[in-house]
C-alpha cells in the first residue's frame, strides 16, 4: 500500500512540473510512475515496479520524444536571426577568419561574418550562403554557384 502511495505522489508531482513548465521534460517519468502505480496495485514486487517505471521513461523518452518535439515545435516562429540560415548575402568586408573581419549584408542588414573554414578568404562583392550563427556572428560560405 505505502508504494501505492510514493508512486501516485510521484506522478501527481511529474504532471504538475509538465503543466508548470510546458517543456516536455517530465511527463515521460510520468507515464514511468503510471506503469509503475499500476504494478504497485496488482501487488508487484517492488524491484520490479522500479524496473518498470525506469524502462517505461526510457522508452517513452527515447521514442516518442523526438516525435513529440517535432510536433510540438512545428508551429514554432523561427528568430529574425534563425531565419537568415540558409539565405544569401553580399560580403561589404572581405571576411578573413584569422584577422577577424568580416561584414555581410543580408535583407538590407549588415552584420558580422565569419568563413565556415579559418584558411578561407572571402572578398568583398562575393555572394555566400549563410550556414549559421555563432552569437552575433553569421558563419558563412562562398556560394558554390558564384565561384569562378
Amino acid at each position: 500500500m505505502r508504494e501505492l502511495v510514493i508512486w501516485l505522489v510521484l506522478l501527481v508531482v511529474l504532471i504538475g512540473v509538465e503543466i508548470a513548465t510546458m517543456g516536455l521534460t517530465t511527463i515521460w517519468f510520468a507515464g514511468g510512475a503510471f506503469v509503475a502505480l499500476i504494478a504497485a496495485a496488482l501487488g508487484v514486487p517492488l524491484y520490479i515496479q522500479i524496473t518498470l517505471f525506469l524502462a517505461v521513461s526510457v522508452v517513452l523518452l527515447l521514442f516518442t520524444r523526438p516525435v513529440a518535439m517535432r510536433y510540438f515545435n512545428n508551429e514554432r516562429i523561427k528568430t529574425n536571426a534563425e531565419s537568415l540560415v540558409g539565405k544569401s548575402a553580399v560580403v561589404t568586408t572581405q571576411i578573413d577568419n584569422l584577422k577577424a573581419e568580416g561584414q555581410v549584408v543580408v535583407d538590407g542588414q549588415e552584420w558580422t561574418a565569419r568563413s565556415t573554414m579559418d584558411e578561407v578568404c572571402i572578398p568583398k562583392g562575393r555572394v555566400v550562403m549563410i550556414c549559421g550563427i555563432s552569437g552575433v556572428k553569421l558563419i558563412v560560405e562562398e556560394r558554390k554557384d558564384e565561384i569562378g
